[in-house]
């Protein structure tokens, strides 16, 4: 499988400039005891999380939890992504953080480095966590300088989800998994030509903070890269690189894609939620959302197109991490040994929201909605897939990203420029860390 990597592997690292320091870390890191609560100990923790779509999951599993931890509250703090790690940087630099929380590949080396994080060693020495029960690259992801910092919750690809009425509607045939980019460019300028009076488009994804579910795939699948192997420089300036980022400022320039400022303005999610957009790159994340919404028995997924060079999706998984600061330590230990469990990830499985870590649990998520062909998700991570680039301070970079691709996607400077540019200021933070 492609995505066993060496430290990397689904959501993008908060555009913000992080002032904590980038530092090696970890020295100062104990791998106690973990000790893990007595099942009548009485405490409150916090749990932070970023997606609205997985609460109910998480009540759930909360409520699961306290039947063998009665007196331990777990009160869920969600805060919408834009601002997660905006909020979370500043907990952190007042050894303030939520006791549990969820934490993502991009930002686990910088909040590890810092001593945030405590490591999960104890827990697994006791065999409260079981690493052998995860996909080997996602315990990879959150071990930095040979210590584990976060127990695997999910695994996300990115596929193509499209909607069955309106391509009948423009009298364009369905997606197939043997698509290519001029097949998938040719059906979406073609719906948005014939569906215009109605406001709908060919296609939507996320172009605004973050390129895991369009430009980082594009770059993969034209044979470019976003940084390198070891993490030392950037693939911005790789001809291939433009031209996976080219295909997004065409799509826009063309009306097949809202613009910029569109899909700012009304969230990439929205627009195909609501039928105005006929397909969407986005990754199983998004199966919790639609399938409550009115046009699910129209959706359905097959794999990202093939590019120039090669068929490709990022991978990426996110983690339950403890504050190494939390006041409760037993008892969030506790609680994060049982998100990490067979039940709690079945659960989540179970109501669609996620594509749980925990090995064989995955087809509960596969079967929640079964007209949705989410199977591609798992197919994808197997015969598709590539490590999602980071580096040990990746949100300086991904700053960058977000101040400069715009400009190219909107037409305002060609693609060229505004990749080399980006190319020069990233590295320029890479020779930093």
């Amino acid at each position: 499988m492609k995505h066993l990597i060496r430290s990397a592997a689904f959501l993008g690292v908060a555009a913000v400039a992080l002032t904590l320091t980038a530092c090696s870390g970890g020295d100062d890191a104990a791998e106690g005891d973990a000790a893990v609560a007595a099942t009548d100990a009485q405490a409150e923790i916090t749990y932070a999380i970023w997606d609205e779509n997985q609460k109910p999951a998480i009540d759930q599993n909360i409520k699961d939890f306290n039947k063998t931890y009665p007196n331990i509250k777990v009160t869920v703090d969600l805060t919408p992504y834009q601002q997660y790690f905006t909020k979370l940087q500043t907990q952190g630099e007042s050894r303030t953080l939520p006791d549990v929380f969820w934490m993502n590949g991009p930002n686990v080396q910088l909040y590890a480095a810092n001593d945030l994080l405590e490591p999960i060693t104890g827990l697994t020495d006791s065999g409260e966590i079981d690493p052998s029960k995860y996909p080997d690259a996602l315990n990879q992801l959150y071990t930095f300088d040979g210590t584990q910092y976060g127990v695997p919750k999910d695994f996300d690809t990115v596929a193509l989800w499209y909607n069955k009425a309106l391509f009948k509607q423009a009298g364009v045939d369905l997606p197939t998994d043997d698509w290519t980019w001029d097949e998938f460019k040719a059906a979406a300028g073609e719906i948005s030509d014939k569906l215009s009076d109605k406001g709908v488009y060919g296609v939507v994804t996320e172009l605004n903070g973050g390129g895991q579910s369009s430009y980082y795939d594009s770059i993969l699948q034209a044979g470019g890269h976003v940084i390198s192997d070891d993490g030392t420089t950037s693939g911005y300036d790789d001809p291939a690189s433009i031209e996976g980022l080219q295909l997004w400022a065409d799509l826009i320039a063309d009306g097949a894609s809202p613009n910029v400022q569109q899909l700012s303005d009304t969230k990439p999610n929205v627009w195909f939620n609501s039928g105005k957009a006929a397909m969407f790159w986005s990754g199983n994340w998004s199966v919790g959302e639609m399938k409550d919404s009115p046009n699910k028995d129209d959706f359905g997924i097959v794999r990202l197109p093939k590019g120039p060079e090669q068929r490709a999706t990022v991978i990426h998984g996110l983690a339950n991490v403890v504050a190494a600061d939390s006041e409760h330590q037993e008892a969030a230990n506790a609680f994060l040994a049982y998100l990490g469990s067979e039940e709690a990830q079945r659960t989540q499985a179970e109501m669609g929201v996620a594509n749980p870590a925990y090995t064989g649990t995955q087809q509960a998520f596969v079967d929640s909605v079964p007209s949705f062909g989410i199977q591609v998700f798992l197919d994808s991570a197997d015969e598709m897939s590539f490590p999602y680039p980071i580096s040990q301070n990746t949100a300086a970079w991904n700053a960058l990203e977000n101040e400069l691709l715009p400009q190219a996607f909107s037409g305002e400077r060609p693609v060229e420029e505004v990749a080399k540019e980006l190319a020069d200021s990233m590295n320029e933070e890479l020779a930093k860390e």
